[in-house]
């Protein structure tokens, strides 16, 4: 799934316009985003959490030169799936059910 056809899911589940749909995702990535690089956990009960991992400088190689390299201490986002999603994909459920408002 893309970002596009997220927003035609929502625009067709909410009847909603394409722009307002578009918005309502764009705002949910982007608080999303901010809470990452705030350092802050995410968590959406029965899908999973996003998380920053910490990775400590180490000496790397270039695999084509083979010369050593500094590679920098870093940050990188992380999602553990939920229980209940992985459960769900085991299962090979067909379909999640989309439940109203």
């Amino acid at each position: 799934m893309t970002k596009a056809d997220l927003i035609a899911v929502i625009e067709k589940q909410a009847n909603l316009s394409p722009k307002q749909s578009e918005k309502v995702v764009n705002i949910c990535f982007d608080s999303m985003i901010q809470s990452l690089y705030d350092d802050e956990r995410i968590e959406i009960r029965g899908f999973g959490s996003f998380a920053n991992r910490n990775y400590k400088a180490y000496e790397g190689r270039n695999p084509k030169t083979g010369n050593v390299v500094i590679v920098e201490p870093k940050k990188v986002p992380f999602f553990k799936v939920g229980k209940e999603l992985k459960e769900m994909v085991d299962e090979g459920k067909e379909k999640y059910v989309i439940r109203e408002a």
